[in-house]
């Protein structure tokens, strides 16, 4: 098995393939960033719900929303990694796709939306633009 170097990437990826190959849910290693990612996407409309599955490992079991059978999301993208993080002020903070898609950003006060952040008057590192 292959070492993550970045496991938000594995678990966008995993989000990204599952819709688009139609499964009614999908499985991710648990990690708290991962979760708060969930509670946004459920938030957002995203995702139906997830859930904490505890046993040998720990993972999170996501259910993704499908409309007139295509999935919500139609496209995500990873924008700050390992090897070059991407950090923005709180006036900064990308529109994405003229506000039809969020961006997920890891502020000091936790995981939130762009929207958020921006009413909150705060700035973070950019995780990803999903819309």
């Amino acid at each position: 098995m292959a070492v993550l170097t970045d496991p938000i990437a594995d678990f966008f990826t995993r989000f990204k393939n599952a819709c688009n190959a139609g499964n009614e849910e999908f499985s991710a290693p648990y990690s708290k960033i991962k979760a708060d990612i969930a509670r946004i996407l459920q938030e957002e409309g995203y995702i139906w719900n997830y859930e904490v599955v505890t046993g040998t490992h720990t993972k999170l079991k996501l259910k993704p929303k499908f409309h007139e059978g295509r999935a919500v999301l139609t496209d995500l993208k990873r924008l700050s990694k390992p090897g070059r993080r991407r950090y923005v002020g709180s006036t900064d903070i990308p529109s994405v796709m003229s506000g039809l898609g969020i961006t997920i950003l890891s502020t000091s006060k936790g995981i939130m939306s762009g929207g958020s952040a921006k009413r909150q008057k705060l700035g973070g590192e950019l995780l990803a633009s999903i819309w």
